[in-house]
């Protein structure tokens, strides 16, 4: 993901979403500039919005580049103290999501808001119907579990946080071709991350599952949906 992103013509329209929900959040409920952690902001562009507004920035990610902190999500933040930590993308792909949020509570101050952006259960429908398509009597696992509205909720009170937030949003894609959507998910990191991912498909399950997205589509392009869930809570 990380060499597909740094093409010149790589799908950035996921990220760009999330962070604009993120400062579009900040400026509703506003929120005090301090110290703020970014978790998974590929390009930068949240830190540099943070860094404008007056925020002191940090940036991490689990697979750091340049100047970004090395982070273990499903472990304790290496610093603490942060009066905001907004995360884009990362908290989907943990072993231990609750977890995982559990750390992120006790990395803020007292105070302190935390922001996750993260894809929903409802996500890419057609891509899911092409791969039941694809794979026939015999379904393997070709997307990771996700969170819906629901759990996040849950997930949420037993971290700790207070007062949750959940709600999701949809983002919909016009695609031409199924190879389309399959570049984007892999450019944009949404690709299959189980331990065991299931056997390839086959030359005759891919052109099922071309056929099947394409019967989905209206003059030669598909819609296919994106939903992004964003969780947010508060330290005590």
């Amino acid at each position: 993901m990380r060499r597909l992103q740094a093409l010149p013509d790589a799908p950035r329209y996921l990220l760009e979403d999330m962070v604009e929900d993120v400062l579009e959040r900040l400026a509703f409920l506003r929120v005090a500039a301090g110290r703020a952690l970014v978790v998974g902001d590929v390009h930068g562009q949240l830190a540099a919005a943070l860094a404008a507004g007056g925020w002191s920035v940090a940036r991490a990610d689990p697979a750091p580049v340049g100047d970004e902190i090395g982070l273990d999500e499903e472990h304790p933040y290496p610093a603490a103290g942060f009066d905001l930590i907004a995360s884009l993308g990362t908290l989907d792909t943990v072993n231990d999501l609750p977890g995982a949020l559990v750390h992120i509570r006790q990395a803020l101050a007292s105070g302190g808001l935390m922001i996750a952006s993260i894809m929903g259960a409802g996500s890419l429908p057609l891509l899911r119907q092409a791969m039941l398509a694809a794979d026939g009597d015999r379904p393997a696992p070709r997307l990771h579990p996700a969170v819906d509205v629901r759990s996040g909720g849950q997930l949420l009170q037993r971290a700790g946080f207070a007062d949750p937030v959940v709600d999701g949003r949809g983002l919909d894609v016009s695609f031409r071709s199924l190879a389309g959507l399959v570049g984007d998910v892999r450019a944009m990191g949404l690709g299959n991350v189980l331990a065991d991912p299931g056997p390839c498909v086959t030359r005759a399950g891919l052109a099922r599952a071309r056929a099947a997205f394409a019967e989905a589509g209206v003059e030669g392009r598909t819609v296919e949906r994106l939903e992004i869930l964003t969780l947010s809570g508060w330290r005590k």
